[in-house]
């Protein structure tokens, strides 16, 4: 990574907040095929502790699936895209949108990419994750397709949003940005400079919510315009974390 390094700041300053596929994890073809490195469970540990509690995962995972893969560890957190929030790893996750998708739309969504090989889906409740990552279809088709979806569910009051080699049909009103700001507005985080590190496209908006915190704002795997630095990958961000240990 380049320019200001986020170990310059003393910890008792910083909020960390940090996305996990591609961030602190490699991705992997699919989701559920991601391995947690050996000694990543206590360093995060290691870090919540160190930080006072100002430490959260800000993932497009559901909390639940980050508890299972970070287990016994539970920190503070949020999921699919800031849909959902914990403030305290003590507490149950707080749902910021209404309603589940209908199992409709659902089944509808599974038959639409039936017709393209190598695509596959997520029912994240209040979002499908589509992922083209293995697919040989031109995302600009997937994209047309998907916008057609969203037009024939106009009752549903859909967006879409473009990842790395995902789609996300979601209902609109929330992001990352908004989590941050939530966690921001109390303890542990109040008063502290935040830090989000991530590696998607998809996190502008909590890139720009920290940065105007005046925070640093890191990607992964390539520099992104207006940022702080960035990092090469997951390996130098879990490295990072276990130099901010010292």
């Amino acid at each position: 990574m380049d320019q200001l390094h986020p170990v310059a700041l003393r910890l008792e300053q910083v909020a960390l907040f940090l996305d996990v596929d591609g961030t602190l994890l490699d991705i992997a073809p699919r989701p559920d095929a991601v391995a947690v490195p050996h000694g990543l469970v206590d360093r995060l540990a290691a870090a919540e502790q160190r930080l006072a509690g100002a430490l959260a995962l800000v993932s497009g995972r559901p909390i639940a699936e980050l508890d299972r893969l970070f287990a016994p560890l539970r920190l503070r957190a949020s999921g699919v895209h800031g849909s959902e929030i914990r403030y305290s790893p003590d507490r149950p996750p707080i749902s910021l949108v209404g309603d589940r998708l209908p199992e409709s739309a659902w089944h509808d969504l599974l038959r639409l990419i039936e017709s393209f090989p190598g695509i596959f889906a997520e029912n994240k409740g209040v979002s499908f994750a589509v992922h083209y990552r293995n697919s040989p279809v031109p995302p600009a088709v997937v994209a047309a397709a998907l916008r057609n979806f969203i037009g024939q569910n106009k009752e549903l009051d859909l967006e879409l949003s473009a990842g790395l080699c995902v789609f996300e049909v979601r209902t609109p009103g929330f992001d990352k940005g908004k989590a941050i700001e939530r966690f921001m507005s109390g303890e542990p985080f109040a008063g502290r400079c935040p830090v989000f590190i991530a590696d998607d496209v998809m996190d502008r908006a909590a890139f720009d919510t920290v940065l105007r915190h005046r925070g640093q704002a890191f990607a992964v795997g390539a520099a992104l315009p207006g940022l702080s630095g960035w990092f090469a990958g997951p390996q130098e961000v879990r490295a990072w974390l276990a130099q901010l240990l010292r």
